[in-house]
């Protein structure tokens, strides 16, 4: 037995909100329409979404997660940390420490919502806002 989530990604206050919806495959089309319908606190609305596929074997007395996608991020701007460094705006030096200790070389920053900066990884898609 399989069954395929999509999980809405909003901003939050500390950590991201997060909404799972049942979906018939790993479809970005109908995952761009699910999210609007999607509000979480704050009237936060989602920056991104991934998939995932939960599967049972016969003999299994509960399912597991067999597969996860990358963040599909809702529009956003990809910004590299030499263009983060190049505004040498002080607001910015937790994002750079943050950026430089854990080895981010690019983030995504979205505006949906409220302003919302995670690091892009391998897999992560941002599509056209």
């Amino acid at each position: 037995m399989e069954k395929h989530f999509v999980e809405f990604l909003s901003p939050g206050t500390f950590v991201a909100e997060s909404a799972s919806k049942p979906i018939d495959a790993w479809d970005v089309e109908a995952a761009v329409l699910m999210a609007a319908d999607i509000k979480e606190r704050y009237g936060a609305t989602p920056y991104g979404f991934r998939f995932s596929t939960r599967s049972r074997g016969p003999d299994d007395l509960d399912s597991k997660e067999t597969a996860r996608s990358g963040v599909y991020y809702l529009g956003g701007r990809i910004e590299t940390l030499e263009q983060v460094k190049a505004r040498n705006d002080p607001k910015e030096r937790i994002l750079i420490s943050n950026m430089e200790g854990n080895g981010w070389d690019r983030i995504v920053v979205n505006d949906n919502s409220w302003r919302w900066t995670q690091p892009l990884r391998d897999g992560d898609v941002v599509l056209a806002g």
